[in-house]
């Protein structure tokens, strides 16, 4: 988004907020300028930051002037706007003029109310189709700092609670805060793919049970195993799949260019994990429980599910690409560096599927094509690819959007391309030549 674009939609959100104080008659005492700074941590997000700091997304967007998706990155630092006493949420309805950027999803987010509740207010029936300058109503709406970072307990156990999705959540998240299962919520919601729950959606938090088990992930003992290797196949990509490192592979094998394997090649892959599920590091990155512990719920998903070949796959991503306008050259480059083409594929961050996607990008990819993408799905997990590289691609120079795919839109902007980001886009440029 560039300069212009970004104020208007500050502008916008600003004169909004400052509408909505004025219908609900409260009257705002100004917190204190604490200036806190925070810097971002793997898994968060936005949401949690919020509750954590008692402040409001929306706070947050303005005072570090995040995109209309409030992305972030690890490592990110970020103002905290001051921290007044949390108040209890004042609901009321506001006004927002749609700016360039904006769509319901975020919308939601930013006024704490939900996407159904906007649409039904404004007889919306396509969500993907708002237009720049459209008028919305927003039922609803809070004018609050968010409650304490630390969520209630359950009253008893022999209580069944309610709770209302946040942007960011997973069941594993809400789980462990309610000191119960994700096997429990599921069955209490029936919650058939435990990957699948949305923003606003209200869920039935089932009388105590027992506290979460550790993620699988930490209990399987690593061990060395030899691979052979596929047409298809990359170091990146058998990575994924034995929940090692692409650095351990290649310093295994003493592959000069881990991007030139060839078929039929036998690779050792040390500390792999056997039962296929995913480790919790990767890259020299350790990430928090609660993300891996998603990543292999995703992984034993796809594990029992049948999925495509290969093959099948990357014709995919070309009639996808093509249909939607996007290179298809670069999309096969992208899910071959990925994955390599594997449907199957989950990673540590809990990136997903032929294209690894992770959760937070698959929404937005929802928002851009209009639709709820689940990304277990071979063809929605493509789908979610292409879209994200169709908005990068738009935005961008090639280079700077193949970056962007792997590091993050914001962060090569802010800070520029990481040397592993650099590897990447020389070895996507390469790969493009041999799909063009």
């Amino acid at each position: 988004m560039d300069t212009s674009t970004t104020a208007l939609r500050l502008a916008a959100i600003r004169a909004a907020t400052a509408s909505l104080t004025a219908t609900a008659a409260i009257a705002l005492v100004a917190s204190p300028a604490l200036a806190d700074d925070y810097e971002v941590k793997p898994g968060d997000t936005v949401s949690r930051i919020a509750a954590q700091h008692g402040t409001t997304v929306s706070a947050i967007v303005t005072a570090n002037e995040l995109d209309s998706s409030a992305r972030i990155y690890v490592g990110q630092h970020l103002t905290m706007p001051g921290t007044a006493a949390p108040t209890a949420p004042t609901s009321s309805t506001a006004s927002h003029t749609v700016a360039a950027g904006d769509n319901l999803w975020n919308l939601a987010a930013t006024y704490g109310t939900t996407v159904k509740a906007i649409e039904q207010a404004n007889q919306i029936s396509n969500p993907a189709l708002i237009r720049i300058g459209q008028v919305l109503t927003i039922p609803g709406a809070t004018v609050s700092t968010l409650a304490a970072s630390t969520p209630a307990p359950i009253a008893s156990e022999a209580t069944t609670a309610s709770y209302t999705v946040a942007p960011g959540d997973t069941l594993t998240r809400i789980a462990s805060r309610f000191h119960t299962t994700v096997s429990a919520l599921s069955a209490a919601n029936n919650i058939a793919n435990p990957s699948l729950i949305r923003a606003g959606q209200v869920l039935v938090v089932p009388a105590g049970s027992a506290a979460p088990p550790a993620p699988t992930s930490t209990t399987i003992a690593p061990e060395t195993l030899t691979y052979t290797v596929q047409a298809g196949d990359t170091v990146g990509g058998i990575a994924a799949r034995y929940g090692v490192t692409t650095a351990a592979i290649t310093s295994a094998n003493a592959l000069g260019n881990p991007s030139l394997i060839r078929v039929g090649q036998v690779l050792t892959i040390p500390g792999a994990n056997p039962a296929g599920l995913v480790g919790d590091t990767f890259l020299g990155r350790t990430y928090p429980a609660d993300v891996v512990a998603a990543a292999n719920v995703n992984k034993a998903t796809l594990n029992a599910t049948d999925v495509p070949s290969r093959t099948a796959m990357q014709q995919m991503v070309i009639d996808t690409a093509s249909s939607m306008g996007v290179s298809t050259a670069l999309a096969q480059a992208i899910a071959y560096q990925e994955s390599g083409f594997n449907q199957r594929a989950v990673s540590p961050a809990n990136a997903v599927g032929t294209m690894q996607v992770i959760p937070s990008s698959g929404v937005w990819a929802s928002g851009m094509v209009g639709r709820d993408l689940n990304l277990l799905v071979a063809q929605d997990n493509v789908t979610a690819g292409v879209a994200i590289l169709r908005h990068l691609t738009s935005r961008n120079s090639l280079e700077v959007a193949i970056a962007s795919y792997y590091q993050g839109e914001r962060s090569v902007r802010e800070r520029g391309m990481n040397s592993d980001t650099k590897d990447y886009v020389a070895s996507v440029l390469s790969l493009m030549e041999r799909f063009d």
